[in-house]
């Protein structure tokens, strides 16, 4: 037997912050013997991956998750001598005390399959080192409590990806088995759509790129990523990037996920030599760009204050529905400590141009 855990999900149990994933999944690849007699299945799957129940194998095949030689088939598929079968489970189980808490959610969208929730700045998605109370998933377990998987415990019930404690926007949760397992691989595929806004250091050579790299984890510093050449070290990382606006010593970017690696945006920007604003992981809490003047110092200092976190929000998120089969589409608007940054720097570019003008 083979198995392969989902190279997106890293178990940051002893990070200080939830980390964006491209999904929480597991992909198990299995080979038959030969002398294999034949059996359903479910079954067969059942007496060999531990801890995993028939009710979430067959939820996986009716999702389309169970492939036998490269084809998806039914829990009743009989296995037969030599097949190849690989199944992807949407998220290895935690064992953990969730405390369901009565927390405000801002909620844009739910139906008996998904809810879509637009997440504050500031929030964890789930339990883990040092957040085991006032997590999304906390609330959630409240607030979907009538719910078969959200009575469990599990700490990554009804999660197919996650976000950043400090990054804002769309995260989806399923809110049953089939719905779970559909959407994950979706995830697991790359075939969902996520745009994200950020406010980077520097102006941007070009309006458009693309920037490939290995992201991994740093070996000088466990708590951040790091960009490596192809086939080295890391995953393969693929980030759009659109500039928005440009202004002066930073521009508001667009950036559209191919993959979603840890840190993916973040990193990405920092290889560039373009961290994202206030970012403290990755050196944008510093002035990169800009003169000497105290003047402007204390602008940018203001400006950290306003927006105390790395700039970047997930605004729109694009998915097939698992019931009804159709695309999707979900767009947050930028909060409050963002925008109030973006008016802030047009108007000291404002200013800036107006005394040019009048020297």
């Amino acid at each position: 037997m083979k198995e392969y855990e989902d190279p997106d999900f890293i178990d940051e149990q002893d990070e200080e912050e939830e980390e964006e994933q491209s999904g929480l999944y597991e992909h198990f690849s299995f080979g038959v013997d030969k002398g294999q007699g034949m059996l359903r299945i479910d079954k067969w799957l059942t007496n060999r991956m531990e801890k995993v129940s028939r009710n979430r194998i067959q939820s996986a095949a009716d999702a389309g998750n169970i492939l036998v030689n490269g084809k998806s088939v039914k829990s009743s598929y009989k296995v037969k001598p030599l097949d190849t079968i690989s199944i992807v489970l949407p998220y290895p189980r935690r064992e953990l005390e969730i405390i369901p808490e009565n927390i405000p959610l801002d909620i844009l969208y739910e139906d008996d399959d998904v809810i879509i929730i637009n997440k504050e700045a500031g929030m964890v998605v789930h339990p883990g080192h040092g957040n085991y109370t006032g997590t999304l998933v906390n609330a959630l377990t409240y607030h979907l409590k009538d719910l078969p998987l959200f009575q469990s415990g599990d700490m990554r019930a009804g999660l197919v990806h996650r976000i950043d404690k400090n990054t804002s926007g769309i995260l989806v949760i399923a809110k049953n088995e089939f719905a779970h397992a559909y959407i994950a691989k979706q995830f697991f595929d790359h075939t969902t759509k996520r745009v994200y806004t950020a406010l980077v250091w520097g102006n941007l050579p070009e309006d458009e790129g693309t920037i490939i790299g290995h992201v991994g984890r740093s070996v000088k510093d466990r708590l951040k990523m790091d960009v490596f050449p192809e086939g080295d070290q890391g995953k393969h990382a693929v980030t759009h990037y659109k500039v928005l606006e440009r202004l002066g010593y930073v521009n508001l970017i667009e950036c559209r996920l191919e993959t979603g690696r840890t840190h993916q945006i973040r990193v990405h920007m920092e290889h560039l030599k373009h961290p994202l604003f206030n970012d403290d992981r990755y050196g944008g809490d510093q002035i990169l760009k800009g003169t000497t003047f105290s003047k402007y110092k204390q602008f940018v200092k203001n400006c950290f204050e306003i927006c105390p976190r790395h700039a970047l929000h997930a605004r729109s998120l694009g998915f097939v529905h698992p019931t009804t089969k159709k695309e999707m589409y979900f767009e947050s608007e930028l909060p409050s400590d963002m925008a109030q940054l973006l008016d802030r720097w047009r108007s000291y570019i404002a200013s800036r141009e107006l005394e040019l003008e009048e020297e």
